[in-house]
């Protein structure tokens, strides 16, 4: 079902919930032209659908080490005309030139689950960055043999870790274990992932 649809079905049970999900920043834009992306990313569209939603830190250390950070992610919807999504990742506030890894995921927290490696978002001095991806979101699943069947799991959540394991030194000491989320099996924690707009996910 990937993130884009599980989003999109969360939206109708939003309408009985506001309360609970007040100030949650997720929906669905529908234009007749190029999406606005000044806020996150700077991809020229001609898609007529664009999703947005927030990463927030992964736990509460983490938010209270990272006060001020921002995570932004669009996603517009491009497959059936181009053969692919584009997916803008926008950070603010974040630690300073660093670099974090950036996953489709199952599930938002540990274990995870299915986990899809998609890019990364690299930080500059003023801890700002962004990247722009080209993959298809909407219809983001994995597939794999467990025993004799062949099993499928949709990959609705996304999560952005720390490259480098002394990465979240700063904020949780140098005793945290090394994670394999990374193209050279070493990365630190989890640093953000989008369980706070998609409570719900995984949709079934």
């Amino acid at each position: 079902m990937g993130i884009v649809k599980g989003l999109a079905t969360l939206a109708v049970g939003a309408l009985a919930g506001a309360a609970v999900f007040a100030g949650v920043n997720m929906y669905r834009e529908a234009t007749s032209g190029a999406p606005d992306f000044d806020k996150v990313g700077d991809y020229t569209s001609t898609a007529k659908n664009v999703v947005r939603f927030k990463l927030a830190p992964s736990n509460d250390k983490l938010a209270k080490c990272m006060p001020k950070v921002k995570v932004d992610v669009a996603v517009a919807l491009e497959t059936d005309a181009k053969g692919f999504d584009v997916l803008d990742v926008k950070m603010s506030g974040a630690p300073a030139s660093t670099s974090f890894t950036v996953f489709l995921l199952e599930v938002p927290g540990a274990p995870f689950g299915a986990a899809e490696y998609i890019g990364d978002v690299n930080t500059d001095k003023y801890g700002n960055g962004k990247t722009e991806l080209r993959l298809i979101v909407e219809e983001a699943f994995s597939s794999t043999i467990v025993g004799k069947e062949r099993v499928r799991k949709e990959l609705n959540h996304m999560g952005m870790w720390f490259a480098d394991p002394k990465d979240d030194d700063f904020c949780l000491g140098a005793d945290n274990p090394v994670t394999p989320f990374d193209g050279d099996n070493e990365a630190g924690v989890q640093a953000f992932n989008s369980a706070p707009s998609l409570p719900k996910a995984p949709l079934p």
